[in-house]
């Protein structure tokens, strides 16, 4: 059995995990390395950081979702890549060989060279960051209610999202439907009246990657809801004390930073070729260039074969790569000729805006309101890892739908006390390697 080939996979992201489940009882030797222990569902990770769901439900167990006696799952960072020996390094210093490499390590987000404006803003990537935002939101309500300075509590009430992608709009959207839940019923000295939510686009529309009129009515919606959407104007400035957009000046305590994302730094370990946002260039098979038996999938990953822009740095992209990339390893160890270049489906793409609103794009299908915020929900349910998330997702979402009630608003901190970056309801919180 020592001819047996060695695969490593970086990243149990969407990408990581399809290719260790499509290599799963095949005849090799498959190393998953990820920070983390889990797998993490991040399309429903903003419910988390508004207290719609528990960490536990968008997140499952990487050993348990990975059974396969050929799979290890091994809890590491990796350092680097040793092209010429064939080795990953890691950061509690064991060397993992490999015949092949599978780099789905996903992206962070990008604050354009204002690396400063982080401490302040805070990115919805992982758990951990989705309940120190919760923590935060969910405080400063409290804080709020205690407070007898008009400025204070201004401040405190003040929410603003910058960036108007999917995760802005649905961040945004989320904002609004907690405080208007929570305010109308368990605060007394705080009002609806006092908030402020707004959502900061340097762009000319909202949701830019769907067309225009479901661009337009995700807009109409929001403002329904009280979003403030600024257009057209950029952030210039962020601070302890609130952030400028164009020149004004807002206070606030609530920032969360939703704008562009970079690939994390696997291009470096491996010298190649990266795109501007540091993705890495592959070929048709998401092979790198002069590294064969290397492959970058996901949002690491730039993929142009054969098109007019690189794919976008979606789940679906990332996961159909994934279950390619297990076929044509599969292929290369059973010495057959190549298989044909990948080709991504396009299933469609879907936002949420608060209750009962969405907008879907499924190419010559288009759809906008309370179907397309069916759609949504139902998509999302099947594509949960498991029976038990589905289970309670389903759940805690219709609860809300009756009650109008948020399942998870939980403090883990007393009274003005900093926020606690720890584990929530059993789930390993530290940030993760996706793809």
């Amino acid at each position: 059995m020592t001819n047996v080939k060695r695969v490593v996979i970086v990243g149990a992201g969407f990408g990581g995990l399809a290719t260790a489940k499509g290599l799963a009882g095949k005849a090799c030797h498959v190393t998953l390395v990820d920070r983390t222990n889990h797998h993490l569902f991040q399309p429903l990770l903003y419910q988390v950081a508004t207290a719609s769901l528990s960490p536990a439900d968008i997140a499952g167990a990487t050993r348990t979702i990975t059974r396969a006696e050929n799979i290890r799952v091994l809890m590491d960072e990796v350092t680097g890549v040793n092209t010429s020996r064939n080795i990953v390094e890691t950061k509690l210093g064991e060397n993992l060989p490999y015949d092949y490499l599978v780099l789905a390590t996903g992206a962070d987000y990008s604050f354009f060279g204002n690396d400063q404006w982080r401490p302040h803003a805070p990115v919805l990537k992982t758990l951990e960051d989705a309940i120190s935002i919760r923590e935060k939101l969910l405080g400063n309500l409290e804080k709020a209610e205690r407070s007898s300075s008009a400025g204070d509590v201004q401040q405190l009430l003040t929410f603003v999202v910058v960036g108007a992608g999917p995760t802005g709009v649905e961040m945004a959207g989320a904002i609004a439907e907690l405080t208007k839940t929570a305010l109308a019923k368990d605060f007394k000295r705080i009002e609806l009246q006092q908030v402020r939510i707004l959502l900061v686009e340097a762009g000319s529309r909202v949701l830019s990657v769907f067309p225009m009129h479901l661009s337009d009515y995700a807009h109409r919606a929001l403002e329904v809801l009280g979003v403030e959407v600024k257009l057209g104007e950029a952030v210039s400035d962020i601070d302890a004390t609130g952030l400028t957009v164009g020149r004004e000046r807002i206070a606030s305590k609530n920032i969360i930073w939703c704008a562009g994302t970079q690939a994390r730094p696997a291009g470096d370990w491996i010298h190649s070729d990266v795109a501007r946002n540091r993705a890495v260039k592959v070929q048709g098979d998401c092979s790198v260039p002069n590294h064969p038996n290397i492959f970058a999938i996901g949002d690491v990953a730039s993929f142009s074969f054969a098109l007019k822009s690189p794919l976008p740095g979606l789940a679906p992209v990332a996961k159909q790569q994934g279950q390619y990339v297990a076929k044509v390893i599969q292929s290369k160890i059973a010495g057959l000729p190549p298989i044909q270049p990948f080709s991504y489906k396009n299933w469609g793409t879907m936002a949420v805006i608060g209750r009962s609103h969405a907008v879907a794009d499924f190419g010559k299908i288009r759809l906008k309101g309370y179907v397309a915020w069916l759609a949504w929900s139902l998509v999302h349910l099947m594509l949960l890892i498991d029976f038990r998330s589905r289970t309670s997702v389903y759940l805690n979402w219709s609860w809300a739908w009756f009650t109008r009630g948020r399942a998870a608003r939980h403090l883990l901190t007393a009274c003005d006390s900093e926020p606690q970056r720890s584990a929530d309801n059993g789930v390993n919180t530290s940030q993760m390697n996706s793809g």
